[in-house]
């Protein structure tokens, strides 16, 4: 028993009291940001509870897939350790900035989530994973929910951020939980603004010779076609540049042999459900090139696993000396699009072909956009 004194007006008081409660801890998540954080690793939120949404998009690897299967990188292992995705992660830095899926003013599907737009926001996005059966493979939201609960921690935070009834409905339990994973999503983690090419438009670097002509040849109206697509700012210097215009195209990626266990071509786009015009068909949204060096392989299906045959695969279209239509990777002729019909051979045929120094200059101004905790990544 504790004894609490008062002085009162007649003079020393002394009374007893019951113990007196210990002050209430401080929930484990104060901010939304906080909680979706904690979410993001979470491998209980998984069926078999081994994969997060950071086993896919991993921060240490510049927010993509580092994971080897028997198919390479290529596509993503499921829950399950034997299950195989169809398309390869993207990366999830600088997603944040990605409007919603929306047409633009000229007609043109821009904008979503998902290499298809399919999800609108990035809380719509968040809750996708979790109940895709070749990736976390969760029966329903009631079961995810049920995870939730388990961990009181999450329960504290989410009953404090979101109203204290806010598990009396499953779904809007699971829409809490997206939106905090989301928030964590939209913090400098994900998009700090910190490249090379960054610092070079605050004057805190000098670009080399070599990255200056691929930043001049990447912003030419002239002698690339790069940003038709990969700019969304009027201004070369603008620096919040996202590096992609959030449109759609076709630009003739070849199938991935690897990828036997896909049963019919990639429509893309086409596959978002609020897309039904068959010219659609096999595209996919333009990527942002933030820390498009660590982040292969490359294309929707990850075929090519070098910047550099990238670069060349685009070429292709302006070139046509015979040597210029061969994948270094394999020796052989690039392939034919996995979705024809549809490519968009205005923005691909903008410009000269380009030499070996010139492309060898936009690859390392394509470096210059790697964020600087990813740079010891880069391959010299």
């Amino acid at each position: 028993m504790n004894w609490a004194f008062r002085i009162g007006c007649a003079g020393l008081v002394v009374t007893t009291t019951a113990l007196v409660a210990p002050l209430m801890a401080a929930p484990a998540y104060e901010s939304w940001e906080a909680l979706g954080e904690a979410l993001f690793f979470d491998p209980e939120l998984s069926r078999d509870r081994t994969q997060s949404c950071a086993t896919c998009h991993d921060p240490a690897a510049g927010f993509v897939d580092p994971r080897e299967t028997d198919l390479g990188r290529a596509v993503s292992l499921g829950d399950d350790g034997h299950s195989l995705g169809t398309r390869n992660a993207p990366t999830a830095s600088y997603a944040a900035l990605t409007p919603p899926f929306h047409l633009t003013a000229e007609g043109k599907w821009a904008g979503g989530l998902f290499l298809d737009g399919r999800a609108v926001d990035l809380a719509e996005q968040a809750g996708g994973p979790p109940l895709n059966p070749v990736e976390m493979a969760m029966p329903d939201k009631p079961a995810v929910v049920a995870r939730l609960r388990e961990n009181p921690d999450y329960v504290a935070a989410l009953e404090g951020l979101a109203g204290a009834d806010v598990f009396d409905d499953d779904a809007r339990a699971y829409d809490a939980m997206t939106r905090a994973i989301a928030a964590y999503e939209r913090t400098p983690e994900f998009a700090p603004f910190d490249s090379k090419y960054d610092r070079y438009l605050r004057g805190e670097y000098q670009l080399t010779r070599e990255e200056d002509l691929g930043r001049l040849l990447f912003f030419s109206q002239q002698f690339t076609n790069c940003n038709l697509c990969h700019q969304l700012g009027t201004s070369p210097v603008d620096p919040a540049e996202s590096f992609t215009n959030y449109e759609y195209h076709n630009i003739g990626v070849p199938a991935n042999p690897r990828l036997a266990h896909m049963a019919a071509p990639d429509k893309g786009l086409l596959d978002n459900p609020q897309v039904d015009d068959p010219a659609q068909a096999g595209k996919f949204k333009v990527p942002t090139l933030r820390n498009v060096a660590v982040t292969g392989p490359y294309m929707h299906n990850g075929v090519f696993e070098d910047l550099r045959t990238v670069v060349l695969f685009y070429n292709k279209y302006n070139s046509k000396a015979q040597g210029r239509q061969i994948n270094p990777e394999t020796g052989a002729p690039f392939g034919p699009p996995e979705v024809d019909g549809t490519l968009s051979m205005e923005e691909l045929t903008t410009g000269p072909a380009l030499e070996d120094d010139r492309i060898d200059a936009l690859v390392a101004f394509l470096k210059t956009l790697t964020d600087a905790r990813y740079e010891d990544l880069l391959e010299e």
